[in-house]
């Protein structure tokens, strides 16, 4: 790797997690009501095709609590660090892990295609459902959650990074904004939240 693809690397990893820490700012204490439905902070309508090449949208995962990550499968670290930390926590869970609907939302469709995700989909929990789309509609869903998402070239390269934001969502059943949870949340922690939620 040159000193400048090095660097850049060095600053897309800076920015995600710049990104993430002032994402926590605006929305801790921001999702609990009475009712347990959540806000409307984040999240909204989304139409996606799924791992398994079904067209879906929220409806699809309606009346279950969902943790919600963007990301990509070319990220080299933090998205399936991540992801093994959701799967670990739903490990945890043991049967309440059937309550729970993990969904991974690609932040790079151009790459991410169905058969792409499907591959991908081997490593993680069983209950994942990794999601695609076109440009226009993976950007529609990275804007409803407030998810920053930046493509990073580094010259000479042949292959391209995404920053983005490296958030896991928790959302009510109904599709409102629990809590988050930054990428150094532990299994456990995750675990403990989702058992208060359910």
């Amino acid at each position: 790797m040159s000193k400048r693809a090095f660097l850049a690397l060095i600053a897309g990893l800076a920015v995600v997690f710049l990104a993430s820490a002032g994402a926590g700012v605006w929305l801790v204490g921001a999702g609990r009501d009475a009712g347990g439905e959540g806000s409307d902070l984040v999240g909204g309508p989304f139409r996606l095709t799924d791992h398994t090449g079904r067209a879906v949208t929220e409806a699809d995962f309606a009346g279950t609590l969902k943790l919600v990550y963007f990301g990509y499968t070319f990220c080299p670290d933090i998205c399936p660090a991540g992801l093994t930390t959701i799967s670990g926590a739903l490990d945890l869970l043991g049967a309440d892990a059937a309550r729970v609907k993990p969904i991974f939302v690609t932040v790079d469709p151009e790459r991410d295609t169905v058969a792409a995700l499907a591959a991908y989909s081997e490593h993680f929990h069983p209950r994942f459902s990794f999601l695609t789309g076109t440009p226009e509609q993976a950007a529609a869903a990275a804007k409803a959650w407030r998810v920053y998402v930046q493509k990073v070239e580094a010259e000479g390269a042949s292959d391209y990074l995404v920053d983005h934001t490296a958030l896991t969502y928790l959302m009510a059943p109904k599709g409102g904004y629990l809590a988050h949870f930054g990428h150094d949340v532990t299994p456990e922690r995750l675990a403990e939240a989702i058992r208060a939620a359910l």
